[in-house]
């Protein structure tokens, strides 16, 4: 029975059971549940950002849809090719194939929950990360799991422009 077939079942996961992840030295993922855990219905987990966090680069998934719900603090998305800041409370969801990027705003720390729907198995390519933060892995692998995990990165001249726009408001204050 594959994980589209299987019968929905509550799932609960306490605090104290998580597995948080450091996948850079200003950010934090706290896995919440995979698509296994929810008959592929959707992937949750908590991003934390620090100040400077350089959060996630430009990209776009093609199977599922993204959404964020800013928990704490101000973020900054890249959408298509706008940027946004979103405050506390803000609710953004980025249907598939829309490019997409997000960090705390300047000065800021930042915490949200993110899901993904429908469910992608998703908590492999977050230890990935971690193993590529603490030298165990290599940047190229997370090029060769853009098709495993649907990351599908990009530059984007506007993202990189608002994040030296960050960078700058930063160092003046």
């Amino acid at each position: 029975m594959t994980a589209d077939t299987q019968p929905q079942r509550p799932f609960l996961v306490r605090a104290d059971q998580v597995e948080s992840l450091q996948d850079g030295a200003t950010s934090l993922i706290t896995l919440l549940a995979d698509a296994g855990d929810t008959a592929g219905a959707l992937t949750a987990n908590r991003a934390t950002f620090e100040k400077g966090s350089p959060g996630a680069p430009a990209h776009f998934h093609t199977k599922a849809t993204e959404m964020f719900l800013v928990l704490d603090g101000t973020m900054r998305f890249l959408v298509d090719d706008e940027v946004l800041t979103l405050e506390k409370g803000a609710f953004l969801s980025v249907p598939p194939t829309v490019p997409h990027a997000f960090a705390p705003a300047p000065d800021s720390t930042a915490e949200m929950l993110v899901v993904f729907t429908p469910g992608l198995h998703r908590f492999d390519y977050y230890r990935l990360l971690e193993r590529v933060y603490r030298g165990e892995a290599t940047v190229q692998e997370i090029r060769d799991s853009s098709q495993t995990y649907d990351n599908h990165y990009f530059e984007s001249p506007q993202w990189q422009a608002s994040l030296a726009e960050a960078e700058a408001i930063s160092a003046a204050r």
